[in-house]
């Protein structure tokens, strides 16, 4: 069994090390070796059991994804098909741009997908709104309020969230392109958001100081560009689910339940800023 999964001595539970959000080699600025074998070989060095497919409505990848995963025995994710206890979930960033209050809003959003054609059919949904050949992180022009709807009425058990939440640009709360809360995000459909990515510019910690976000699951991912130890797994989530499938993982991030969702691995928030090298 590798690593990243673990079964806890005595119970039922599996432990399981998660990095939910990456990207394939589709997406702008982002390493040509990001291919399944290398995200494969590199997240089990890390010690990773689950990670996101990255860029799941890019037609080529999607393609990709369905040549070279095969679902798992127990359901709810998939493995390559070479012998892998590594586990896939599908997964992709996209961008929204809608006006609020006289200024342009650009928010990047993490969505999970039970299956690859969940993810098929919600991209069928998205065409009307963006090209998703053109990048593997699509930009879509599109209310956050409406992707959820187009989210959940694709496939009610998809989540969607906001990514990577403090950075500067294109995220929730950046300085630059985002909003000042939730509610001025994701408007009336905002109790449908029950998790953030905290991002590399922030940390729990920093982000318990808002009450506002107490009802929200904190996830930490590596958000990768390129497959290397160094960046994949550099933030990640940790799981005990009594099973491992899409279900249990999503209840225990919309639960926010402790006994499942155990804790965040974090890098020094300094190292999301740009500002130097960090211990």
């Amino acid at each position: 069994m590798e690593q990243g999964i673990r079964p806890i001595r005595g119970g039922e539970q599996v432990r399981i090390y998660a990095d939910l959000h990456l990207h394939s080699r589709y997406s702008r600025a982002t390493s040509s070796e990001m291919t399944i074998p290398q995200i494969a070989r590199n997240a089990r060095l890390k010690g990773l059991g689950l990670v996101g497919t990255g860029d799941a409505l890019h037609p080529l990848w999607l393609r990709e994804l369905k040549d070279m995963l095969v679902e798992a025995q127990d359901g709810g994710f998939y493995t390559r098909r070479e012998a892998s206890d590594l586990l896939f979930v599908p997964q992709v960033e996209v961008g929204t741009i809608h006006q609020l209050k006289g200024r342009a809003r650009r928010i990047h959003h993490v969505i999970l997908m039970p299956t690859l054609e969940a993810a098929e059919d919600l991209g069928d949904r998205l065409t009307a709104y963006g090209s998703l050949a053109s990048d593997g992180r699509p930009i879509l022009t599109i209310s956050p309020a409406e992707l959820v709807d187009i989210v959940r009425s694709s496939c009610n058990e998809s989540l969607v969230f906001p990514a990577h939440a403090w950075t500067p640009w294109w995220s929730i709360f950046g300085a630059f392109s985002g909003v000042d809360l939730m509610e001025e995000c994701y408007e009336d459909r905002v109790l449908q958001v029950q998790a953030l990515e905290t991002g590399l510019s922030s940390d729990p910690a920093m982000n318990w100081r808002i009450s506002s976000l107490d009802r929200c699951s904190l996830l930490s991912c590596s958000d990768a560009h390129s497959p290397w130890p160094f960046r994949i797994g550099r933030e990640a989530s940790v799981f005990d689910l009594p099973s491992l499938t899409f279900k249990e993982l999503a209840d225990a991030i919309v639960m926010g339940d402790p006994r499942r969702f155990l804790m965040t691995i974090e890098v020094n928030p300094a190292y999301g800023k740009g500002l130097g090298s960090v211990p």
